[in-house]
């Protein structure tokens, strides 16, 4: 079942022209995609449409749509165009105008809370009626709004999204210092393949989550440092620029009906007034609600910074036990050497005379085999000492 003002028009085209766009209809739904439309009272509907529906609906370009394919890998952006923002921040994937906001994969289990979340908050604060019956030239009753207007309608959408992804790269953060810290711990307790294997696929895992956490807050950073991109994102101001106070059936065309539809012509005229007076280019309220969103997630950076700092020390922590585990056996095999070396000074006396060379004082002297026998090891023992004594002198031993 087609949706929305685009996939209707099309769900009546194929209806009227038979089988042949049947055919047609089995691929446009093969393309299609799934979002979710809420509107600015919170009110949801699942569209099913085509990309071009989609762009006739908010009128951007095919290009600043591919960016939301999650056939393609984006990185995170946020685009201000003439009357919609794109979003792509990780799985949110959304298209924000004045009036409504478009979500794609509405069913996702990481979308579904954002979703809840836009319903609760979009819907604009009710106004307090003040005065007993009081009713204004139009018979409605006059409704007292607070000097500081409410956030934009975009604004509370946008905020929503940086809210939920702060929130879940967060959460990322936190799950990877939970595993990491104590992995660490025990590797640096005991290197074994193991632990190696366990630190390696966190640090992978570190990485990619940092050049996530990264590029979220670098496109915060260069809409905070462009005060002309941060003035593109205020739709309403734009909006409301095309409108003339003057001009009710204008006004009536956009704004929707409501209680305080004249409170809002009212809040339109200010708003028109303020553009009109030169402060198109005041950006402090979205600056700030930017700036709060920047803080959260580059204290988020900060945590992985931390951690990757950490994870460097125990590496260094594990070279310098290795390459002390490394000396060490080059000192055994130093011993080892020296120990052969001495011993093939005892084969060699060993050697000569256990040839069958008749010897004319082999004869009745049978003292002499002792006494070869403990010259020959006490030489060999004094050449062993005598190498250790002098790699310790050169330092190539410790004391």
């Amino acid at each position: 079942m087609m949706a929305g003002g685009g996939g209707g028009v099309m769900a009546r085209e194929v209806t009227a022209t038979g089988a042949p766009a049947v055919e047609g209809l089995k691929k446009k739904a093969a393309a299609a995609r799934s979002w979710i439309l809420l509107d600015s009272i919170g009110e949801g509907t699942i569209l099913d449409v085509d990309k071009y529906a989609i762009m006739h609906r908010v009128q951007i370009h095919a290009r600043d749509l591919r960016i939301l394919d999650p056939l393609l890998s984006y990185p995170s952006t946020i685009l201000g165009r003439e009357r919609a923002i794109v979003l792509n921040l990780e799985h949110i994937k959304a298209i924000i105008t004045a009036e409504e906001v478009l979500l794609r994969d509405p069913l996702d289990d990481n979308v579904i809370p954002i979703v809840e979340e836009l319903r609760r908050r979009l819907p604009p604060v009710v106004p307090q009626v003040h005065g007993e019956g009081k009713e204004n030239l139009s018979g409605q009753q006059d409704l007292e709004i607070p000097d500081e207007a409410e956030s934009p309608f975009e604004f509370r959408a946008l905020e929503v999204a940086l809210e939920a992804i702060c929130s879940f790269l967060d959460a990322r953060t936190t799950e990877l210092e939970t595993a990491a810290y104590p992995a660490l711990d025990d590797l640096t307790s005991k290197i074994s393949s193991r632990n190696l294997e366990r630190v390696r696929k966190l640090k992978s895992a570190m990485t990619r989550l940092t050049a996530r956490v990264q590029k979220v807050r670098d496109e915060l950073e260069q809409l905070l440092d462009d005060d002309d991109d941060m003035a593109d994102l205020y739709l309403s101001r734009k909006l409301t620029g095309t409108l003339s106070p003057a001009s009710g059936s204008a006004a009536t065309n956009w704004i929707p009906a409501s209680p305080t539809i004249g409170s809002k012509i009212s809040k339109a005229s200010r708003a028109s007034a303020a553009t009109i007076h030169g402060n198109e280019n005041d950006v402090e309220e979205l600056e700030m609600l930017l700036e709060a969103y920047f803080m959260q997630i580059d204290g988020t950076l900060n945590k992985l910074t931390t951690l990757r700092e950490y994870i460097d020390d125990t590496e260094d922590y594990i070279n310098i036990q290795l390459d002390n585990h490394r000396n060490q056996l080059i000192q055994l095999e130093l011993f080892l050497s020296s120990g052969t070396v001495s011993l093939s000074l005892y084969s060699l006396v060993a050697g000569i005379f256990g040839m069958n060379i008749p010897y004319s004082w082999n004869n009745n002297h049978g003292y002499i085999f002792k006494l070869v026998v403990i010259y020959a090891g006490l030489a060999s023992a004094l050449l062993f000492v005598a190498i250790i004594v002098y790699a310790r002198q050169k330092g190539l031993v410790g004391s």
